[in-house]
């Protein structure tokens, strides 16, 4: 039986390794400077943990923000543990790297977007993508994608102030 490199399962590793990295050392140290992340990832997922609200008012996907205030920051082997702030109500939220489908830097205009895997068993799943750097982009506001296996790609530009 022939066997083949899985690029894009091996990439996919390698990014949610990156984002792991990135995560400890945040714990560890602090956000350095301007940096502040911007995390898409899948409420549905069946490990990921939130409160029934959030979930009832995202039942598909939600992006949340780590910037100014964050708390209880703790990054595991399969995902990280945080407390954000929602209208001045604390929420735990745990959120698996593999539940993750963009992670956003915009201070430096780094962004990952993984495609979804929802593939058949022996199938690969398609290589990841780095989100485009558009500096020439006019700000506007996100869209919706109606597409539930695609990732929503925005200019990094409507995240500026």
């Amino acid at each position: 039986m022939p066997r083949d490199i899985d690029y894009g399962n091996l990439m996919h590793d390698a990014m949610r390794g990156l984002i792991k990295t990135v995560l400890r050392d945040v714990a560890a140290n602090g956000l350095p400077g301007a940096h502040h992340f911007f995390i898409t990832f899948d409420t549905a997922h069946p490990d990921v943990e939130l409160a029934d609200w959030l979930s009832d008012r995202y039942p598909g996907e939600m992006t949340v923000v780590m910037q100014h205030w964050f708390d209880n920051l703790d990054v595991g082997d399969e995902g990280f543990a945080v407390t954000l702030n929602f209208g001045d109500a604390p929420e735990p939220l745990y959120i698996p790297y593999d539940a993750i489908k963009t992670f956003v830097d915009p201070s430096v205009e780094f962004g990952l977007r993984f495609e979804s895997t929802e593939t058949e068993k022996d199938e690969p799943a398609p290589p990841p993508a780095l989100l485009p750097r558009d500096t020439s982009a006019k700000p506007e506001k996100a869209k919706k994608s109606k597409a539930s296996s695609d990732a929503e790609v925005v200019s990094l530009d409507s995240f500026r102030k």
